[in-house]
């Protein structure tokens, strides 16, 4: 989250009138991110995150916030868009589009346990197959095509090692969607951003020694995909030392384990996991790379460090997971 687009507070307190989500008591601009305009804003009624969205357009957004809708009614713990009388949930502020959204208890967890890779990885499955009737479709806008659009324009800032891997990974990673494998792959609306700081967690009266997953958000990145494609971005994050990128075996276990307990995986998925963990690192190394070397001014920003990314994506191509034939049981050596 950042602040591109100051709002102030009449226009905030005028916004949530309209939907009827109280008097606006309290509003601040989010620090974390780096794509739209959020604040925290409490009002007498509960806690909110209001959401300017700098490169979304009003064409785009139906499918994410449909989409978050969607999977709320069917138990996923999802932010809910506040509608108006007319029932929409799109709305505009400053000429931009907005959402407003309620804030979902708990916090983000930076530090995960097993325990934590397990409620995440439960959830994950539960999220893929509750997305299965989901009635619109859009594509993952930061998927293959717009990595091939983009590794041109971040070249120049790379040098000659960098720019030769990044190079030879997209070229394999256009060589792995063309096969009949990746063909036969799972799909459907996915998250694809679902990092650490996009889930939060609590601890209910009396469960002291377990987390309580509360919430999956920021699915502004979401679109059609693989499945596959999602549960990289997952692993690739909680199941990883920070450090050097490599995949810790405890935490990868149990990730694996509570989501393959809720759908098992296919055996093109199996086969495709390890070149799936590589296109997500590639992919966000990429998006770096851009958001570093061409950034947008903003109020409040912080940017995230590419090198972290492109770690991940050395250890991924050096150290390739290893899938045992039952899952349950053990998922990694």
């Amino acid at each position: 989250m950042a602040v591109y687009t100051e709002v102030s507070f009449d226009e905030a307190s005028a916004l949530l009138h309209t939907l009827n989500l109280g008097s606006l008591q309290n509003m601040q601009g989010c620090s974390g991110g780096i794509e739209n305009t959020n604040y925290f804003v409490t009002t007498d009624q509960g806690a909110y995150v209001l959401t300017l969205f700098e490169r979304l357009s009003f064409t785009q957004l139906p499918f994410y916030l449909h989409f978050m809708k969607h999977l709320a009614l069917r138990g996923v713990p999802a932010p809910d868009p506040a509608a108006d009388r007319d029932g929409d949930i799109l709305h505009t502020l400053q000429g931009k589009p907005a959402a407003v959204v309620n804030r979902l208890r708990g916090k983000s967890e930076l530090s995960p346990t097993p325990a934590h890779c397990a409620a995440v990885g439960d959830m994950l499955a539960q999220m893929h197959l509750a997305a299965r009737d989901f009635d619109r479709s859009q594509p993952n806008l930061r998927g293959l095509d717009w990595w091939n659009e983009t590794v041109p324009v971040v070249l120049p800032y790379l040098d000659p090692d960098q720019a030769a891997l990044i190079r030879s990974e997209l070229a394999y990673q256009n060589h792995v969607a063309a096969s009949s494998a990746y063909t036969a792959l799972p799909r459907g609306p996915i998250h694809a951003d679902l990092f650490r700081d996009n889930v939060m967690f609590d601890l209910e009266p009396g469960a002291q020694s377990q987390p309580v997953l509360t919430g999956f958000f920021d699915f502004y990145f979401a679109g059609v995909d693989t499945w596959l494609f999602d549960l990289a971005v997952c692993l690739n994050d909680w199941c990883i030392d920070l450090g050097n990128g490599a995949m810790e075996a405890d935490r990868t276990r149990s990730f694996l384990s509570a989501y393959t307990a809720v759908r098992a995986l296919t055996s093109a998925e199996r086969e495709l996991l390890p070149a799936l963990l590589r296109a997500g690192a590639l992919r966000f190394w990429i998006s770096r790379l851009w958001d570093m070397h061409l950034p947008r001014e903003a109020a409040v920003l912080q940017a995230h460090d590419p090198a972290h990314f492109e770690r991940i994506l050395r250890q991924r191509i050096a150290h390739p997971i290893q899938l045992t034939p039952h899952l349950s049981h053990d998922a990694f050596n």
